[in-house]
């Protein structure tokens, strides 16, 4: 691997540096949220915006890239970025924080668009699930890392803010160093919503909620955080935590299914999840009393600590295995076009996550976080148990879970190692192009 990541590392810079920044400012506009004394409802509306960005750029992205080319669409929209987290800090009120996360989500995954095609260009048959597992480690440790620097300033400052600014405006030097030209962009088929549905009825259900969960959990859970009286610094750890166990647990949950029936497994880890969030209410805040047991870091607290990390790693494997489970039911040939489908369900939910969520934890308390993680879980292992009465097991030998992020686009799903053997022929194309463009981005 380290010689394929190495070839890349001016586009692993980049999107990490990018991560990094992106995970400061989500919790940081989160933590400010609440000093600002905006609602909760009014949080989850303004973090709905960066899921309706991300919604907007997926499907507009690929037609500025066919046009302009890579290094100019990463430019353009990294640059956005950097506007976005100093818009925020300017105008400190919910209707420019809805602009701000706007703008974030549209410019994210542009940049993630370009990254994953770029990559996908330099892959070849032998390392693209190595490119794939390097690429999502440097996602989910971007973003870990740039929880941990929620402790470098107050939320309630302006330095965070700049540092977010500054950071995105690093990313874009690797990529605009970079020799090697840019790959031609290849538009992707899809497969409609409805012959999705048909396809696969389990995976696209539990897309759309495993969308609600990810974007209400991460989006409101420094919310949680800060209204639980949680110092700065158990604030970061806790997102630090839950960020890692989600990588973490991708390998066993992945090992399991592809052992037994993968519904039998998107059911276990689902209940398994709403299981963890009960505990999770039980060792926090009772928000009826308003009695806070965790004024100090407790064995209480502790339990918390570890009840939300061994949720994040059941919940966060979710996408790859509706991924895995819907690719059952399709030819080789149709997994990257799937993909893109179930991406699209799961930009939809995301939309929907935080607001709903914010609306739980109106009537609730902050609690609400997590019975309305446990109500949408319960949706997904109960719709799954009702499909595998209704359908026999379907063995693919063709599809097997791999690791994926949760923002990742067509373009990087082509990295994925079952899907068809298209980059067949670039070790020959390759052999042919100059010994400039063998070299590695930079």
């Amino acid at each position: 691997m380290q010689k394929e990541v190495k070839k890349s590392w001016a586009l692993f810079i980049g999107i990490g540096v990018m991560m990094i920044a992106h995970g400061l400012q989500m919790q940081v506009m989160g933590i400010r949220s609440v000093l600002e004394d905006f609602s909760v409802f009014t949080t989850g509306i303004f973090m709905s915006g960066y899921f309706v960005g991300y919604f907007v750029g997926s499907r507009t992205t690929p037609n500025f890239v066919s046009k302009v080319g890579h290094i100019r669409v990463f430019a353009a929209f990294a640059s956005l970025a950097s506007l976005s987290a100093l818009i925020a800090v300017v105008y400190v009120n919910p209707f420019m924080w809805t602009i701000s996360r706007f703008i974030t989500g549209i410019s994210l995954v542009s940049c993630y668009v370009v990254t994953e095609s770029w990559l996908n260009d330099r892959a070849t048959n032998k390392n693209r699930g190595q490119l794939l597992s390097a690429y999502m480690m440097v996602i989910y440790f971007g973003l870990a890392v740039g929880m941990l620097l929620l402790n470098v300033s107050k939320p309630d400052d302006y330095e965070p803010f700049i540092l977010v600014s500054i950071l995105l405006s690093i990313a874009l030097v690797p990529i605009l160093l970079t020799k090697r030209p840019a790959p031609k962009f290849k538009k992707i088929e899809t497969i409609s919503i409805k012959d999705l549905y048909k396809i696969s009825p389990l995976g696209s259900l539990s897309s759309f909620f495993t969308g609600v969960i990810h974007a209400a959990f991460f989006s409101l859970i420094s919310v949680y955080a800060t209204l639980a009286k949680f110092t700065l610094i158990e604030t970061s750890i806790l997102l630090f935590i839950a960020t890692i166990a989600g990588v973490i647990g991708q390998g066993p949950i992945g090992y399991f299914s592809d052992i037994f029936d993968r519904r039998k497994v998107i059911v276990i880890t689902t209940f398994g999840s709403s299981f963890l969030a009960f505990i999770s209410i039980l060792t926090s805040n009772d928000p009826i009393q308003n009695i806070y047991y965790m004024d100090e870091f407790s064995f209480r607290k502790i339990v918390f600590f570890i009840s939300v990390g061994l949720y994040s790693s059941l919940c966060l494997p979710l996408f790859s295995l509706n991924l895995a489970h819907t690719n059952d039911f399709v030819p080789k040939s149709k997994f990257v076009a799937a993909g893109g489908g179930l991406q699209f369900i799961f930009g939809v939910g995301a939309i929907s996550g935080p607001i709903l969520c914010s609306i739980f934890m109106e009537w609730f308390g902050i609690n609400g976080l997590f019975i309305f993680l446990i109500i949408a879980h319960a949706i997904i292992g109960g719709f799954g148990l009702y499909r595998m009465k209704v359908r026999e097991t379907v063995e693919n030998p063709d599809s097997t879970f791999t690791p994926v992020p949760a923002t990742i686009t067509p373009a990087g799903l082509e990295l994925d190692p079952d899907t068809p053997a298209t980059l067949e022929n670039n070790t020959s194309n390759n052999a042919k192009t100059s010994i400039e463009e063998q070299k590695s981005l930079g």
